[in-house]
């Protein structure tokens, strides 16, 4: 795997971050990948990784590099509240599984 495209921003620095970064995504697609909805805070708690990570985790699934993945997401309660929950859609025609 190419570790300087796998993830990007500008603080990026591939042999400081790549093995720990890696380790993120692989926990969030393996919990994820079951489709069920959960708070960026679920699945924090679950994986032990900070609700920021998770995020940037879930929009990197998105990207071609991770295969594209669909991730929905939608209001839990009362909109007002802003809370948001989100799910794994996995694309089996596309699929790369975070190595």
């Amino acid at each position: 795997m190419n570790r300087g495209k796998a993830f990007s921003g500008p603080v990026y620095s591939p042999e400081n971050d790549f093995i720990r970064l890696r380790g993120q995504i692989r926990r969030v697609f393996n919990l994820m990948r079951d489709s069920r909805w959960r708070t960026l805070n679920e699945v924090a708690r679950a994986t032990g990784d900070p609700e920021s990570s998770v995020s940037a985790q879930l929009r990197h699934l998105r990207k071609p590099h991770w295969g594209m993945h669909l991730i929905d997401k939608r209001h839990r309660g009362n909109p007002k509240n802003g809370l948001w929950e989100y799910r794994l859609v996995v694309n089996y025609g596309q699929i790369k599984l975070p190595l």
